[in-house]
């Protein structure tokens, strides 16, 4: 049998599949096949003309049909996983794609349109009219209460005569703002009462054993209570004095949290739960995101062109990577723009980084002026630290409704935190003057003048006295009397 390769043209070639039966086909070699070269032939099947070189055909399976529709290469679904020129991938495997910056800033969206007019509350506009008022704004009596009402109840578990007054934690506070508005929180709080380096204004407000007296014992919710609270609160401690939207600490593994969120994310749907749920609520969100994240490309780690954009859009978000140094660039993450342009200015910023920076001013700026004279110092207990917080930025924030609601004075934030300290420490200053009588007993000659032990003992330890409270005739010493006023504490 003659083992010579025959050639065959395209018509018998067509003919012979046609030839071919179903169970031929079915994906196995194909036979009679294995051993022919094809030859096309330059005119219409035609075999007079010089043929082409043979070329050795190597057999091959066919590709299965699919139920409905044309067949499909098999390297089709290798090749949809595969990152597309005009694509990167996150290392979670976030799919981002290369955009152009392109267009103008357009029309806000939906969700970014606000109704409510900026500024100060008519009920602050009423109220405000000094630096204490606009205090007293966000940190109002009822909260000073709760203050002075738990530090007493932890107080007097060792001390049953442990008493302190609402002047006298502003005075307090007071101390407080003083040593925030000298930068002093990495100042050790009693060397401010130093013979040598000390403060005049410490001593002469509180005794440096007084204000350790009241650090100690501070408190911001009774004990008798807490445990029944902790089991559906662990924020139980400050719950009640915080005059923020929202908060909590962080302590550790969470294990309400679902599996499927991250940490971060939950903090920030946590925070803002009260009122939205973002992009599904109609909340924007434009931000800076760390490099390091997993949802971002290995390529926004690396140096580009001086003052150069990337642009990359996943789903409804647009990360913008602007190389602001040559070191260093800044990635900012949007959900509210959908295109970027590119300012025509020296440092081509991108419109991203424009919002941004005109916008920042909610957290980031926020942060910076409470880091700058921030009221904080060593601690041991978390609850002061937040209290601390609290103390940071209703300073600022009365700040900025004195400013609004006085328009016609604009003062430095130092000079307001020294100012509010002053009249925070008012009262309590005038309670500290000579009183205005000294009132011995009536009817009695002065051989017949004796001391008696004070009756009120709510700043002293059984002292001695001539005096009576001119309301109840109660023995009173200087400690316990409201002086101002010749009445013992507990008619004030």
């Amino acid at each position: 049998m003659d083992k010579r390769k025959r050639l065959m043209n395209v018509q018998e070639a067509l003919e012979l599949l046609n030839r071919l039966s179903e169970a031929e086909s079915d994906g196995g070699e194909v036979s009679g096949l294995s051993d022919v070269s094809w030859v096309c032939s330059a005119s219409d099947g035609s075999s007079d003309s010089d043929p082409e070189p043979p070329r050795n055909v190597r057999p091959s399976h066919p590709d299965p049909p699919l139920a409905d529709g044309p067949t499909v290469p098999a390297h089709a679904e290798v090749c949809a996983t595969e990152p597309s020129p005009a694509q990167e991938i996150g290392k979670d495997g976030t799919v981002l794609t290369v955009m152009e910056p392109c267009g103008g800033a357009g029309r806000r969206q939906i969700q970014n349109i606000l109704t409510e007019s900026a500024g100060p509350t008519p009920h602050a506009r009423h109220n405000i009219t000094d630096k204490l008022t606009a205090f007293m704004c966000l940190c109002d009596n009822v909260m000073l209460e709760e203050i002075r009402d738990c530090t007493i109840a932890e107080a007097r578990r060792d001390r049953a005569t442990w008493d302190v007054s609402i002047m006298e934690l502003k005075a307090f506070i007071a101390l407080l703002y003083v040593r925030g508005a000298y930068c002093g929180k990495n100042i050790e709080m009693e060397s401010f009462w130093s013979e040598q380096w000390g403060n005049a204004f410490f001593n002469a407000t509180l005794s440096r054993n007084r204000f350790r007296e009241i650090m100690r014992y501070l408190r911001f919710d009774k004990k008798e209570t807490r445990r029944c609270r902790l089991t559906t609160d662990k924020f139980t401690h400050v719950r009640k004095v915080k005059y923020m939207l929202n908060g909590f600490p962080y302590l550790g593994k969470d294990a309400s949290r679902p599996a499927t969120q991250r940490l971060g994310e939950n903090v920030v749907l946590r925070l803002v739960e009260p009122f939205v749920a973002l992009l599904a609520k109609n909340t924007s969100l434009v931000g800076t995101i760390k490099r390091n994240k997993r949802e971002l490309p290995p390529s926004v780690q690396g140096k580009s062109e001086l003052f150069s954009t990337k642009v990359l859009k996943s789903d409804k978000m647009v990360l913008s990577v602007y190389q602001c140094k040559p070191r260093r660039n800044v990635t900012i993450l949007s959900t509210q723009h959908q295109h970027v342009a590119i300012s025509t200015e020296k440092k081509k910023k991108p419109e991203t980084v424009e919002y941004y920076n005109h916008s920042k001013v909610g957290v980031d700026v926020l942060d910076q002026m409470a880091r700058q004279y921030s009221v904080k110092g060593g601690m041991r207990r978390w609850p002061v630290a937040v209290f601390y917080n609290v103390l940071d930025l209703a300073a600022i924030n009365a700040w900025v409704l004195y400013r609004s609601c006085m328009s016609q004075e604009n003062i430095p934030r130092r000079d307001f935190m020294l100012q509010l300290a002053h009249e925070l420490l008012a009262e309590w200053m005038a309670s500290k003057a000579p009183p205005l009588a000294d009132l011995p007993f009536s009817g009695a000659g002065a051989e017949e003048r004796r001391r008696m032990t004070c009756m009120v003992k709510a700043h002293c330890m059984q002292n001695k006295t001539f005096c009576k409270c001119v309301k109840c005739g109660d023995a009173v010493c200087g400690k316990c009397t409201a002086k101002v006023l010749s009445v013992c504490n507990n008619c004030v």
